[in-house]
């Protein structure tokens, strides 16, 4: 009997053995995608039995859809592949820009099919999309993304406790090269938008890639980086703590228990602070703290910027999510400031401490636009001073990565 079982299971071995590699030399025989020397891509999909098969990227003009109670956004376009020889579908772009972007097929109807040919994915909340990325020079968007052959950092899983929320919490924290051998370093609280998690800066938003680069030419100094989870009742990013394999969602984190967090990010972010100081090697003054984070992760910069107006000197808002006074996005953020007891008093008091930076950077397209523009108009209007860029492109990644690398190179100088 114990030679049957163990002849079942070699043979179950071989049989997913052989899988693998009929899987590996199918996606060998057509290559996808294929960036070709005048800057196009080229798209390629054997797929004999299909009827109509398109890509659907963010390097196609985009589509405005209605977000119901937030406004239209910018959706990735859509272009059709053509059927050539031996069941393979074909599609090239015009030329592209330096950058990285992402894409799906959409195969007679099921959407969000990921490329057999590209092993390269991120996962963004519930979607899956495969990436490339194009360069053409050193040194521009595509060639920063990349990983280089400069001294890297290293990315670190790290759980802390929160006393404030009451429970373990992970994050994510990059230390840069160098840092094992001694010295101490500023630090960067880099924070994501709804529905992400600690690992969406570091695999998304390209942080560690970006960091490596900019450091490794002089244009940002050396820094600790700490990508916390965002989500007040979570632990960390779904599948990896106690929820299990549950389906993330768009709002704190997903669908599993939903009983109230304990406080807010904001309200609980010295928890991190304190972590980080106590377990590692950090400037612990002000001049030496920055924080910034795009949507949500915007928002909770703003507050944390409210709440504790002494204890960072570098701000960046990333196409922030504003609300106040337990506000909703349905009410304009000129009538939340307008109706608020406390707005006035913090930004006095947080203008009144001096910070070094307060930068923001939006999308001319993007759906929080108004709520920048509604709170600028206030801070116009008292005179307090603050950075602003504005962009082309909506609510997108690609519009983050820029602001990180733009904010990266401002501060601890």
């Amino acid at each position: 009997m114990k030679k049957v079982m163990m002849t079942l299971a070699l043979a179950a071995m071989c049989c997913a053995g052989a899988q693998a590699q009929e899987k590996l030399f199918q996606s060998a025989s057509v290559k996808s995608p294929v960036v070709n020397k005048d800057g196009t891509v080229t798209f390629n999909l054997f797929a004999p039995k299909a009827v109509k098969v398109e890509v659907t990227g963010d390097f196609l003009p985009t589509q405005q859809i209605e977000i119901p109670g937030y406004g239209k956004y910018d959706a990735p376009g859509v272009a059709q592949l053509k059927e050539g020889k031996n069941g393979v579908w074909s599609y090239t772009t015009d030329k592209l820009a330096p950058e990285m972007y992402n894409y799906t097929f959409n195969i007679d109807g099921m959407t969000g099919v990921k490329d057999p040919a590209n092993i390269y994915v991120n996962r963004d909340i519930v979607s899956f999309t495969n990436i490339f990325i194009v360069s053409e020079e050193k040194g521009d968007k595509g060639d920063l993304y990349k990983v280089n052959e400069v001294p890297h950092g290293n990315l670190s899983k790290v759980w802390y406790n929160s006393p404030t929320l009451k429970m373990q919490r992970r994050m994510t924290i990059y230390t840069p090269a160098g840092y094992d051998k001694g010295g101490k370093y500023p630090v960067l609280y880099l924070l994501h938008g709804a529905g992400g998690d600690e690992n969406a800066w570091s695999e998304l938003g390209r942080a560690a890639q970006i960091l490596d680069n900019l450091i490794a030419t002089g244009k940002a100094k050396p820094m600790i980086v700490v990508m916390p989870n965002g989500n007040p009742n979570c632990q960390a990013a779904p599948g990896e703590w106690s929820w299990g394999m549950y389906t993330p969602g768009f709002r704190d984190g997903g669908t599993g228990p939903t009983a109230p967090a304990a406080a807010s990010i904001p309200e609980s972010f010295m928890d991190i602070v304190n972590y980080v100081d106590a377990n590692y090697r950090t400037l612990k003054d002000r001049s030496h703290r920055a924080i910034c984070g795009l949507s949500m992760g915007g928002g909770h910069t703003f507050h944390v910027s409210l709440l504790y107006p002494n204890k960072f000197d570098y701000y960046g808002l990333f196409s922030a999510g504003l609300h106040l006074d337990n506000g909703t996005f349905e009410a304009s953020f000129a009538k939340q400031i307008e109706n608020s007891p406390t707005f006035a008093q913090q930004s006095a008091k947080l203008f009144g401490s001096k910070p070094k930076l307060y930068w923001m950077g939006m999308g001319k397209t993007d759906f929080l636009y108004q709520s920048t523009v509604d709170l600028r108009n206030y801070w116009d209007s008292k005179g307090y001073k603050y950075e602003y860029v504005e962009t082309d492109g909506g609510h997108i990644w690609r519009n983050w990565r820029i602001y990180l690398t733009m904010f990266a190179q401002k501060i601890f100088k």
